[in-house]
């Protein structure tokens, strides 16, 4: 569904001034606040219409270039929240077996599924990667090392010897915990604790894995290779399901990795846009010229239209970043300086006087 635009969202006119689209959006969001019986998804468009049109720079590219100059949306991602509860950062996506296969699987709440009182998995772990901006805005594929507890490959994991199997507790009679009463004044008080014979599993082995000695799990370093999608942001944790350390008869942790994005030297990004600022001089602004302008995706010429402004923006279609939720990339923003001279040689000096001349009193560089 196409957006609306962003002033018919706070009900103002395109010269609304800042008090009134900060009074506009603070009425309309007390009205639509889901903890007030509001709607949730006017709610959300009116925040995303008010992120952009309460920032200087963001409303200006608005102005110009539509919803296409603020990257589509406000907050990145659409604004989800994620793993650890932050607007357009740290969104966790399930990547199960290292793919992009339940990739929105945990987008409202994130974290692990919820486990019953009677599953035992192994712990989880932490890790994090760092790539660049390109690979960001690309994708790309980042080997991790990790030295991890990992199931015993001579038993797979069942703690007993292979060609022998599991028998009830002798201590907890299966029930895998233990009862221990005691006597005080207030009269008789139980207490359960899981049982240290069989760690809570009511089984133990027939017969010891003579390899792990009956722990089920031995030290070892894993390696793989995990697979970045094109579009992602700085802080993103990807959550990869039964990757992190192991546990006998029961299934793997998982690993978190948190991915950090490299600033660039020249890029900037918000949400799908790029921005990048170029130098012209004085005299290229006036009568316009062709300048050569650096984009992700290599050296793109660029024209420049005579009585260019320091400060204009220019908009190169389609040099942005992938679209994370939908086909095609952003823009790429370019903001144009013009660079006025500091010292200037007679003849320099003599032509910029004529042309004061001739343009009467005021110096009328550009248009």
């Amino acid at each position: 569904m196409a957006k609306r635009d962003y002033y018919e969202v706070l009900g103002v006119n395109k010269s609304a001034s800042a008090d009134e689209i900060k009074t506009a959006f603070r009425r309309l969001a007390i009205e639509h606040h889901p903890d007030r019986g509001g709607d949730e998804e006017k709610f959300k468009e009116l925040n995303e219409a008010y992120e952009v049109l309460k920032d200087p720079e963001k409303r200006k590219r608005y102005d110009q270039f539509g919803h296409a100059g603020v990257g589509g949306n406000s907050g990145g991602f659409g604004g989800f929240e994620g793993f650890n509860g932050t607007q357009g950062q740290n969104i966790n996506f399930d990547f199960g077996d290292l793919g992009l296969g339940d990739i929105f699987n945990s987008f409202f709440g994130g974290g692990a599924p919820h486990q019953g009182s009677k599953t035992r998995k192994g712990r989880d772990l932490e890790t994090s990667v760092e790539i660049t901006f390109e690979q960001a805005v690309f994708g790309t594929e980042v080997p991790i090392t990790l030295n991890l507890e990992d199931t015993c490959e001579h038993c797979k994991g069942t703690t007993a010897e292979p060609g022998y199997g599991l028998k009830t507790c002798p201590t907890c009679d299966g029930k895998g915990q233990i009862i221990n009463v005691t006597q005080t004044i207030f009269g008789r008080i139980q207490q359960a604790s899981i049982c240290p014979k069989c760690s809570g599993t009511g089984k133990i082995p027939e017969k010891v894995c003579t390899v792990c000695h009956g722990k089920g799990t031995l030290l070892k370093k894993q390696e793989l290779n995990l697979k970045i999608p094109a579009g992602i942001e700085d802080g993103t944790t990807i959550r990869l399901r039964e990757h992190g350390e192991a546990i006998a008869n029961g299934p793997k942790g998982d690993l978190y990795v948190n991915v950090r994005v490299k600033a660039h030297k020249k890029f900037t990004r918000e949400g799908d846009l790029i921005l990048s600022t170029e130098h012209v001089s004085m005299v290229d602004a006036a009568l316009g010229a062709e300048i050569d302008v650096e984009t992700v995706d290599g050296s793109v010429r660029m024209k420049i239209p005579a009585g260019t402004q320091s400060g204009s923006d220019f908009k190169l279609s389609g040099h942005g970043v992938p679209k994370f939720r939908g086909s095609g990339r952003g823009a790429h923003i370019v903001t144009i300086l013009v660079d006025t001279p500091t010292k200037l040689n007679k003849n320099q000096e003599r032509l910029l006087e004529e042309f004061k001349s001739s343009s009467g009193s005021k110096f009328h560089l550009f248009n």
